[in-house]
């Protein structure tokens, strides 16, 4: 494997299947939620956005259930 590559010539091209990879949407998480992968981002080196993304998809993968308890919450 090269250590760097030039993609500026006309014969690179983009990944057709990109798009598919990943879906761009917006959603409000708490200060708390931010700050928790935020801090594993730092001690991992991986950004928290992808901690956050990898973690979802660990939970949709393993049927994780979420358990409300309204009465406790705050």
């Amino acid at each position: 494997m090269k250590k760097q590559y030039d993609f500026s010539s006309k014969k690179a091209k983009r990944n057709p299947y990109a798009k598919r990879l990943k879906k761009q949407v917006t959603i409000r998480l708490g200060k708390d939620v931010i700050d928790y992968f935020k801090g594993l981002s730092e001690e991992s080196g991986i950004p928290y956005q992808t901690l956050i993304d990898l973690y979802l998809r660990q939970c949709a993968h393993s049927g994780k259930k979420l358990t409300l308890d309204w009465d406790s919450a705050t």
